[in-house]
């Protein structure tokens, strides 16, 4: 067993068993808090927040840069983890990226800001963050909420998903290494734990990133003692890709846009108009890709694509591409389970000619399969782009620079990439419209996210 792991994972008899998403076999056993341990959590946090936040903004900032550095010297070990138990190839490439967000939220300057007759705005912590983290990228979302609400003076209690707990535990594990006790907290339990931190009466800020059912219901328990939120929930994010683009330069970005962790990214390109005089060329093209790609357990070389991550997941793509085929949509490459490698695969999967009513289009499949949809005028594509309630991301793809930015400011997203999709930057601020949700992560509005606002006013004259 590997030294976070061992750190983090408890006797069987004490937790609940979680899989390698490859192979279906024991990695570990996550421990089962309860709501009282919850409870202990945040009181916890309530008790240590005013001595942290009573540290200067650079002693916060030198903890916080030790703990990235912590992070650099056992990222392969987490790395490893992480491939393990997310099932993605290149679990490295997420522990090093924890560690790069974590520095961006101390180099973000945010300072006072002077207002009229002699005011200035201040930023000052709000108390208690709850963070709810997802099963997609476990420990970089993870770090995307604690460091703005740590670096901010605020304490933590953070329940990781179910599904992938063992990573976020060995991460906060390396964290606690530098905090004081109590300023961050791990609850590793299910749903019910999940409901009770969301509806707590002694938190002052809740941020999600998940499902947009899932963020419904907490908007609604989060009323009880009005905790802000900020919000990270689903996309269906629509592509469009315009007359005259070259299928040759877009198709590789566009696949990995697509296919990136085995489409599982909330701001994956979910769905893809495409223009008449290029269709048959990019479904061609992107279906050779999605042949040719390596798909296979993510600690093997050379694999560029994994599993999806669980059972029930992995249900919602097969159901969605089985509705697709019996509607009379042309799949083009893949379409199947892929059994040989493990219970969990599913092949990389494009489906052409496909009704934009189809499910496949209209709902979030989250896994690897792309549904194209043939186009004649740009208008239409726009009006169905559009069309549904989520607006996470969305991106255009075309020759004309100009012409591409015009559609981009129509489109109903937080963010719109041009001749690209995907790929976040820790100075520019993310975040949904819509049912995607709403609050910005990252940069000085990140920051800002996770504090109070408080005027001074000094005596007139």
């Amino acid at each position: 067993m590997s030294t976070l792991l061992s750190h983090v994972s408890v006797a069987p008899h004490a937790g609940r068993a979680i899989l390698d998403a490859a192979s279906q076999e024991v990695i570990g056993y996550a421990p089962e808090h309860t709501v009282d341990d919850l409870n202990t959590a945040v009181a916890a946090a309530r008790a240590a927040q005013p001595a942290w936040a009573a540290h200067s903004d650079g002693e916060r900032c030198r903890i916080l840069t030790a703990v990235a550095d912590d992070i650099d010297v056992h990222a392969e070990e987490l790395g490893r983890l992480i491939t393990r138990e997310q099932g993605k190839p290149g679990g490295l490439g997420e522990a090093n990226g924890a560690a790069h967000f974590l520095r961006a939220a101390c180099d973000t300057v945010l300072e006072a800001a002077p207002l009229a007759d002699g005011a200035e705005l201040r930023y000052v912590p709000l108390g208690v963050v709850a963070s709810i983290g997802p099963w997609n990228f476990p420990v970089m979302i993870a770090v995307w909420h604690i460091a703005p609400a740590l670096r901010m003076g605020n304490a933590v209690v953070i329940k990781p998903s179910e599904h992938t707990p063992l990573s976020v535990l060995a991460l906060i594990d390396i964290f606690n290494r530098h905090l004081p006790p109590g300023v961050l907290t791990a609850i590793s339990g299910d749903r019910e734990v999940g409901a009770a931190l969301s509806s707590h009466a002694d938190l002052d800020k809740i941020i999600f990133t998940g499902s947009t059912a899932t963020g419904r219901k907490i908007v609604e328990s989060s009323a009880r003692n009005l905790a802000r939120l900020t919000l990270e929930l689903g996309g269906n994010d629509a592509g469009i890709v315009l007359p005259g683009a070259n299928v040759a330069d877009i198709a590789d970005r566009l696949f990995w846009g697509a296919f990136m962790n085995t489409g599982q990214v909330c701001a994956a390109l979910k769905r893809v108009y495409v223009h008449d005089s290029v269709y048959d060329d990019l479904v061609d093209a992107l279906a050779e890709r999605a042949r040719t790609t390596p798909m296979g357990p993510g600690l093997e070389p050379g694999n560029k694509l994994g599993p999806v991550q669980n059972a029930e997941q992995f249900e919602i793509v097969a159901r969605l591409v089985d509705d697709a085929r019996a509607r009379g949509a042309r799949v083009v490459a893949g379409g199947e389970p892929a059994a040989e490698l493990g219970p969990l695969f599913y092949r990389t999967t494009i489906v052409a000619d496909i009704d934009n009513d189809a499910d496949l289009v209209q709902q979030e499949q989250f896994g690897p399969a792309l549904p194209l949809v043939r186009y004649s005028d740009v208008e239409t594509a726009l009006e169905l782009a559009n069309g549904t309630d989520q607006g996470l991301g969305a991106s255009v793809w075309g020759p004309d620079e100009e012409e591409a930015m015009r559609v981009a400011d129509r489109l109903e997203a937080g963010t719109v990439w041009i001749n690209r999709h995907g790929g976040l930057h820790p100075q520019v601020p993310f975040g949904g419209t819509k049912s995607s949700g709403y609050g910005l992560e990252f940069g000085v509005e990140g920051l800002k996210a996770m504090a109070a606002t408080k005027v001074i006013r000094r005596p007139a004259g």
